[in-house]
Formats: C-alpha cells, sequence, structure tokens
C-alpha cells in the first residue's frame, strides 16, 4: 500500500505543471480601475460644516502651540541671558 502512495506521488511529478496564463494587461488595468471606482462609491465625504469645524479646530490648535512654542522660546532666551548675564 505505501508503495502504490509512493509511486502516485512520483507519477504526479513527472506530470508537467500546468502554467496559469495572466490575463491581458488591459483586462488587468480595467478590472484594477474598476475596483478602484467600486472603493470610491463607499467613501463618505464630510458635509461643509463639518469641514469648517474641523478647520477652526486645527487653527485653534496651530495658534495655541504657536503661542506655546513663542512663550518657550522667549523663557530659554531669558534664563540663558541669566546665566550668560547678558542683557539685549
Amino acid at each position: 500500500m505505501a508503495d502504490t502512495k509512493l509511486e502516485a506521488k512520483k507519477a504526479e511529478a513527472k506530470k508537467p505543471a500546468k502554467k496559469s496564463k495572466k490575463p491581458n494587461a488591459f483586462k488587468r488595468l480595467i478590472k484594477y480601475l474598476g475596483a478602484c471606482k467600486g472603493e470610491l462609491k463607499k467613501i463618505t465625504w464630510p458635509s461643509a460644516k463639518q469641514t469648517t469645524k474641523n478647520f477652526a479646530i486645527v487653527i485653534g490648535v496651530i495658534v495655541v502651540v504657536g503661542l506655546f512654542i513663542f512663550a518657550l522660546d522667549q523663557g530659554l532666551y531669558a534664563l540663558l541671558g541669566l546665566v550668560m548675564d547678558t542683557s539685549a
């Protein structure tokens, strides 16, 4: 029984492997673009009100972080002036 399995494996190994042909490049491109179109339909875009709100939040955060960095820079410059005994 083991011999028959071994012979079957040998017979399979001798068979030429089937080559799977790739589709034409244009067919693959069309299939890809169709999939992209399907994914674009799934997107939910924000409303104008949401976009304006998010824009205001981003601008606010930029201002706060900018003021923080400015204050930190001025404080460290003043500290350095005390350490170096210079006045500007």
